[in-house]
């Protein structure tokens, strides 16, 4: 291991102009690009690539064997499961370089997405939103929004602490674990935490 203001395995490669937070660790055969940011507290798994460019908030926890690529922005808390994948270009060709038309996707606060999931690039994913193991999402996903299958639907609501939420007739719902309240709005189909 390296010592310095981050812990990195001695196979990971690190590029100079990368900025990797305090107590950030770095884990076997992971190449973190030059240009990216690491926040502070974060998990980078085995063999995991970080790209140029990318941004990952503080406490981000990412599993095994993900390619995080350019143009990809994860805030704070953020998981990403085992073998998930991120795309960022929508019609790849190999005798096509496309490299100027890499697609922005945002993984808001506190975001889980399982493992072997698919994210196509320019949908974002909101905030404490729950992508289960091997959807594949292909538009943007809501806050609190629970994500399955191929393509992924939406099946339900989640807490901030992964818990599904089940709405009274008065459209609240309450995560046993937290305490936390929610309101469900049937107008907008957003869901809202009001305690």
């Amino acid at each position: 291991m390296i010592d310095k203001k981050y812990i990195a395995h001695e196979t990971a490669v690190i590029d100079e102009n990368s900025n990797i937070g305090n107590g950030t660790k770095i884990w076997h055969f992971s190449h973190i690009m030059a240009d990216c940011e690491i926040g502070e507290s974060c998990n980078i798994g085995q063999n995991v690539v970080v790209s140029p460019g990318v941004k990952l908030g503080r406490n981000v926890k990412v599993q095994n064997n993900v390619s995080i690529y350019t143009g990809v922005i994860c805030e704070d808390d953020v998981f990403l499961g085992p073998s998930m994948v991120f795309t960022n270009v929508i019609n790849p060709r190999s005798a096509i370089n496309r490299r100027g038309q890499y697609a922005k996707t945002n993984v808001r606060k506190g975001a889980s997405i399982g493992a072997n999931a698919t994210i196509i690039c320019g949908n974002d994913i909101g905030e404490y939103a729950l992508i289960g193991a091997g959807a594949v999402v292909t538009k943007s996903i809501k806050a609190y929004a629970l994500i399955v299958g191929n393509p992924a639907q939406q099946i339900g609501w989640v807490s901030e602490y992964g818990h599904r939420l089940n709405f009274d007739e008065n459209n609240k719902a309450l995560c046993l674990e937290s305490g936390h309240e929610f309101v469900l709005d049937l107008k907008s189909d957003t869901v809202k935490r009001t305690k």
